[in-house]
């Protein structure tokens, strides 16, 4: 079966449409930024997570963990 280039370059193209119709559309979600602030109330060195989170929690944040050489608790929300 010869087909002419004309013709073969129609199907191709009728192809590379139909294949990106079927994917449907797509959806970006814009990541929400992270707003960060050592923690207030924390005493001394953070060594578990959890605390530094407990103590976050109680100055109105959502989340904290324990960052840096010198182990500091950093509050986490989201801005």
């Amino acid at each position: 079966m010869d087909l002419s280039p004309k013709l073969s370059a129609v199907i191709i193209l009728v192809l590379l449409l139909g294949s990106t119709e079927m994917q449907g559309s797509v959806r970006v979600a814009e990541a929400a930024r992270e707003c960060k602030s050592q923690s207030h109330r924390f005493k001394g060195p953070c060594l578990r997570a959890a605390n530094c989170a407990t103590v976050c929690l109680t100055e109105g944040f959502t989340s904290g963990k324990c960052e840096g050489f010198r182990s500091r608790c950093f509050c986490t929300k989201s801005c």
